[in-house]
This record gives C-alpha cells, structure tokens and sequence, in this order.
C-alpha cells in the first residue's frame, strides 16, 4: 500500500450538480494510510458499496458544523457530500443517525454527463487488504463494561477538521455562491444572522437584563418555557403518518431553558418548519454517540420526516444536512384527505435524503 502523501492529485474544482466517479477499491487503498484515513479522514466500511458508482455532487464540504465541542464552523478541505449518500450503519453496529458521507476529492474522478463508463478490471477487487483495514479503523478499544467503541467520520471530525471557521472570514460564504451550495440571497441572510446572534451573545454577557434586545436570545428567539420537568408526550405515531409540525407556541411549553425536551434540543433550523406537514420516514432508536463512540439507545420516541433536513439557513450555510430528530410532543398527525392534508408538504432537498 502506497503512503497517501505519495498520491497526487490535480484540483477537480468540483460544483454542486457535478458528476463524478468513485475510484475503484484498488484506486481507493493507494491513497490511504496505515489507520485507513486520507488527510485524517476515515474511508467507512459504508462507503465501500459505491466504488465505481456515478453520482452527483449534492454540496461542496468545504466547511462544517462542529457537533461535537460547539465551537460552530469548522473548516474541511478537499471533500464534498453526493446527492442521496448517506451513511447506512452497517459497519458501525447499525448507526440510525444517517450522516451524510464526507467524500475526499482524491477519491473521486470528475466524469462529463454521457461519458461512457471505463471498461470493468478483469482483475478481482483487492478487498482482501482494503475492508480488513477500513473495518479495523471503524472499532477502537472497548468500554470497560465490554461495550463495543465506534470510530467514524462524525466522532474523529475535529482531526478532519481541525481548523476554527470564523464568520468574519466571509470567503467561505463566497465559496458557497461560486459552487452553488447556495445562493446569494441564502448568503447574505446567513452573514446577518451570523452577526446578529454574535452581538446577542456579548449583549448576554455584559449588559443587565432591562438592556438587552428580545432578553438576549439568537435569531429564532425561541424561549423554553416548561415548568419542572419537560412532559414525556406519547402520541403513538408511526412511520408513514402524514404530520404536521406543531407551531412555536404550541412547542415551547415543552421546552425547558436550553431549549431541551428530555435532552433533546428544538432550535432555531427546526423552528422554520413549524406549520408544514411531511411524512415520517423512520424511528431512530440507537445512534453512535459522537463525542464518546458508545451506542445509544434512546428512551423515548424519536423520529425523523420526510425530505426535512438542517439547511444551514441560520447556521452560516453549514451543507452537512443533518436530519432533525422530532419528539412525538412537536407533530400532529393529519388524517388523509383531512382539513389539514392539503398544506403546503416538505420538499425534498436535492435528492439529499
């Protein structure tokens, strides 16, 4: 196996709506290291079944959000996200969050649309040396308890991503209308609110409560106003019922001060679906928790719609495109054909979901 720093690559100067190759496992393996990893990030076991496949750039990756320490934008190099590739869990104990896939460009061949595909290997894929290695790298050493530990893109993200992204770099907002992330218009709202909710959070700091503008909260002003423990609501929705999101009145009694329903937050990206109606698509019962590897099995309902994404409209254009988890307390079911089936549903985001 070839060390990734002797790969070398011409700049592919990728778009959203590109159409692009993955390389080969053969291609693939060249470029990585030792812990299976280009540039600190990690080649997944889920990411193995797109090899040779075409697909399209959903967005560049040039910059995400930090889940992990909340310190907001991180900057990433060289990596994109493509249209509909969304981590499956499959080599991390069956993972429900579904986190859209950092693709580096390195692994990627920029194709022209009818381009005819290159003629197959007659040589068989040499997974004997690359899944054993990726698979390896997805596990690290186990809990005390026995429990098994996950490493993936989402838990190492601060090693692929170590490099603070403030706002006032205001590039990256150009990158985002140059590629086609997002438009002008998205970019010039991100920047407002991006600033509005800085000078909030010093106004919090320093000046008495009388002083400050809507008591100091972000761009959203959303205010948890549950008393006492956050209530446990069970509505008893299942996958495929057609619901409409409650509005912000009706949710933020079930909200306490940090905007938290039992540990599950309701924010500001969510806040702008209130009144639309989607689909539930699925239940999330256990995720890989991101700052610790451990599975988690959740306690109480948690489910995610149809085609409804964070956009990153508040959130200085982040492109991750994380699904939102919903309590059963935020959503009402529609019956169909009802007084309320026929509002406005969530499209979806450009093949994302």
């Amino acid at each position: 196996m070839q060390t990734q720093t002797s790969v070398r690559q011409e700049p592919l100067n990728l778009r959203a709506g590109d159409l692009v190759e993955v390389l080969s496992q053969e291609e693939i393996l060249a470029t990585l290291d030792e812990n299976g990893e280009y540039e600190a990030l990690q080649f997944m076991p889920e990411m193995l079944q797109y090899c040779g496949r075409r697909l399209r750039v959903y967005k560049l990756a040039h910059k995400t959000c930090d889940t992990l320490t909340r310190t907001g934008l991180r900057k990433m190099d060289n990596a994109v996200h493509l249209e509909g590739v969304r981590c499956d869990g499959g080599g991390h104990g069956g993972c429900q969050a579904a986190c859209m896939i950092y693709w580096k460009t390195a692994w990627l061949r920029k194709v022209a649309d009818g381009e005819p595909a290159a003629a197959p290997s007659a040589e068989a894929p040499d997974d004997a040396r690359l899944l054993p290695l990726i698979t390896l790298n997805a596990r690290g050493e186990r809990f005390e308890d026995g429990a098994e530990r996950y490493r993936c893109q989402a838990t190492e993200l601060l090693r692929s991503a170590p490099e603070v992204l403030p706002l006032k770099q205001l590039g990256q907002f150009v990158t985002d209308v140059r590629t086609g992330n997002f438009g002008a218009a998205w970019a010039a709202r991100a920047i407002g609110v991006g600033f509005y909710n800085r000078f909030q959070g010093v106004s919090a700091k320093v000046l008495p409560k009388w002083a400050r503008h809507r008591s100091g909260r972000h761009w959203g002003f959303l205010k948890g106003r549950a008393v006492g423990k956050t209530p446990d609501i069970r509505k008893g929705l299942q996958v495929g019922d057609l619901v409409r999101v409650l509005s912000r009145k009706e949710i933020e009694p079930t909200l306490d001060a940090n905007l938290l329903n039992r540990g599950m937050g309701f924010d500001s990206e969510m806040a702008r679906h209130c009144g639309r109606t989607a689909r539930i698509a699925r239940r999330v019962e256990h995720i890989v928790d991101e700052n610790t590897g451990r599975m988690i099995h959740m306690k109480s309902p948690c489910l995610v719609l149809e085609g409804v994404i964070c956009e990153g409209a508040l959130n200085a254009l982040c492109p991750r495109a994380i699904t939102p988890y919903w309590r059963e307390a935020w959503l009402e079911k529609i019956e169909e054909g009802g007084s309320g089936a026929d509002q406005s549903t969530i499209p979806a985001q450009k093949a994302a979901e």
